[in-house]
C-alpha cells in the first residue's frame, strides 16, 4: 500500500505532465509550460521556444484540494440510491444487460460504455491544457506568417528597385553609345558643299 501523500501526489503529477501536448499534435521541439494561476496572479511570460499556457482559477480555489481528488469512490461513500441501482442490476441477464449470462447479454455493453464515457467526461476538470496549447500554437503560427509576409514584401521592393536601377543604367549606357556613334559618324563624314 502506498503512503497517502504519494497517492495524492501521483494524480497531480499525471495531470500536469506534457503528454497531452504531444498527443495534441505537437512536434515535441517546443518546451511546454502549463501553469495554474489563481485570482489576479500574473501568468509567466514565454521565453524563446517555450509555450506557456495558464489556466486561471478563482482565488478561493488556491488552497483547496483539486476537484478530482475531493471525492472518494470508496464503497463507504456510495449514496444509497446508487447502491439500490447496483442491487437492481445484480440479477440482470439476457438482452441489453451487458452480461456474459444469457442469450444476447453483450448487446447492452455499447450503451453502458457510452454512458460511462459521458460520466467520465462530466467528472473531468474544466482545465484542458491541450486545447490551450493548440490555441497558443495557432497564435504563434499566425505571427510567423505575418512576419514572413512582411519580409517577402521587403525583398520584392528591393528586387524592384534593383531592376529599375539596372534598366536605367542600361538605358543610359545605350544612350551614351548612340551619342558616341552619332558623334563618330559626323566626324568621319565630310560636310556637303
Amino acid at each position: 500500500m502506498m503512503p497517502r501523500p504519494l497517492m495524492i501526489a501521483l494524480p497531480l503529477l499525471a495531470a500536469l505532465s506534457p503528454a497531452p501536448a504531444l498527443a495534441a499534435g505537437g512536434s515535441g521541439s517546443e518546451k511546454m509550460n502549463m501553469v495554474i494561476v489563481y485570482g489576479d496572479d500574473p501568468c509567466p511570460r514565454s521565453e524563446g521556444n517555450e509555450i506557456t499556457v495558464c489556466a486561471r482559477k478563482d482565488e478561493g480555489e488556491r488552497y483547496r484540494i483539486p476537484p478530482n481528488l475531493r471525492e472518494s469512490s470508496a464503497p463507504s461513500n456510495v449514496a444509497w440510491t446508487n447502491r439500490v441501482k447496483s442491487y437492481e442490476m445484480v440479477g440482470a441477464s439476457g438482452i441489453a444487460s451487458c452480461s456474459p449470462v444469457g442469450a444476447g447479454g453483450w448487446t447492452g455493453c455499447a450503451s453502458k460504455f457510452i454512458n460511462d464515457a459521458y460520466a467520465d467526461k462530466k467528472a473531468q476538470t474544466d482545465v484542458h491544457f491541450s486545447d490551450m496549447i493548440a490555441a497558443e500554437r495557432a497564435k504563434r503560427e499566425a505571427t510567423v506568417e505575418g512576419e514572413a509576409a512582411e519580409q517577402q514584401a521587403q525583398v520584392e521592393a528591393v528586387e524592384k528597385a534593383q531592376a529599375a536601377r539596372k534598366a536605367a543604367e542600361a538605358a543610359a549606357r545605350e544612350a551614351g553609345e548612340t551619342a558616341q556613334a552619332v558623334a563618330k559618324e559626323t566626324a568621319t563624314t565630310p560636310p556637303k558643299p
